[in-house]
C-alpha cells in the first residue's frame, strides 16, 4: 500500500501508511456561508440555469465523490453516504450549506465532507454571479467527525 501526506527527510511527498489501521465507521460534518444581496437572494429560485438550490446540492455531492482527485495525497474512499443540505441563513442574506460524508474505512472523510460545502458554495456563486459579482463565501470548518483513532471532534 502506498504512504499518504508526509514529507520524508529528502523532501518527496508521500501518502500516510494506513494499512494497519482497522476499519471502522466514519462521519464528518461541515458547513459554510454564501453570503448576497438581497436581489441575488429573491433571484435564487429557478431561472435560465436551472434552479440553483438543487443544482448546488448535487455538485456538493458529485464534489464529495471527487475530493482525492482534486486533494493531493487525499485517499480514495468508499462513500456510503453523502447528503448536502442549502437553506436560507437567519439574520444574514444567503445560505448555509451543510454536508454530510460517512464509509466504512481505514481514514476519516473530513476532507470529503469540506470538499462538499466548498463545491455547493462555488456551485451557488456560479448560479448566481450574473446577478452578484460581490456574493462571499465564508465560514467553511468542520462541525464534527466520528470514528478513528483520534476519536470523535464536535465544534
Amino acid at each position: 500500500m502506498t504512504k499518504l501526506t508526509h514529507i520524508d527527510g529528502s523532501g518527496r511527498a508521500q501518502m500516510v501508511d494506513v494499512s494497519d489501521k482497522a476499519i471502522t465507521p466514519r462521519a464528518a460534518i461541515a458547513e459554510g456561508k454564501v453570503l448576497m444581496s438581497q436581489e441575488a437572494f429573491d433571484l435564487s429560485g429557478p431561472n435560465k440555469k436551472g434552479d440553483p438550490i438543487a443544482i448546488a446540492e448535487l455538485a456538493g455531492i458529485m464534489g464529495a465523490k471527487k475530493t482525492s482527485d482534486l486533494i493531493p495525497l487525499c485517499h480514495p474512499l468508499p462513500l456510503t453516504k453523502v447528503t448536502t443540505k442549502i437553506e436560507p441563513l437567519s439574520g444574514d442574506i444567503g445560505y448555509h450549506v451543510t454536508a454530510t460524508a460517512k464509509t466504512d474505512g481505514k481514514t476519516g472523510v473530513e476532507m470529503e465532507a469540506l470538499s462538499a460545502v466548498s463545491i455547493a458554495c462555488l456551485t451557488l456563486y456560479d448560479m448566481l454571479k450574473a446577478i452578484d459579482k460581490a456574493i462571499e463565501i465564508t465560514n467553511i470548518r468542520l462541525v464534527s467527525k466520528t470514528g478513528g483513532k483520534s476519536g470523535d471532534f464536535s465544534r
